[in-house]
């Protein structure tokens, strides 16, 4: 079992910047690739971002690719998500997720184990 708990979110106003950060107990977060999504009210939950197990490979949808980068530090059991030039329309409650696998994953059925998700709320 992996436990994933989010921070860092946050009230912002348009093309500030936030980190998020998950941090996971439980077990070791080095052999799972691990995913960030986003769910605004009434939409879907959505992919934001993921990372291969070792760091050594992301991947962005492309609401987000140039704007957020996210990286992780497998020594602490970390993994952020970096957003530079926030717009309104990334309003949602961002959750981290881990794939019992290498290579990470594109949908949400794809992770076994969530955080209970962060709000970032960006003002115009």
């Amino acid at each position: 079992q992996v436990q994933l708990v989010e921070s860092g979110g946050g009230l912002v106003q348009a093309g500030d910047s936030l980190r998020l950060s998950c941090l996971a107990s439980g077990r070791t977060l080095s052999a799972y690739a691990m995913g960030w999504f986003r769910q605004a009210p009434g939409k879907v939950r959505e992919f934001v971002g993921g990372i291969r197990h070792s760091g050594s490979g992301t991947h962005y949808a492309d609401s987000v690719t140039g704007r957020f980068t996210i990286s992780r530090d497998n020594a602490k059991n970390t993994v952020y998500l970096q957003m530079n030039s926030l717009k309104p329309e990334d309003t949602a409650v961002y959750y981290c997720a881990a794939r019992p696998n290498y290579d990470l994953g594109y949908r949400v059925s794809d992770y076994s184990y969530w955080g209970q998700g962060t709000q970032v709320t960006v003002s115009s």
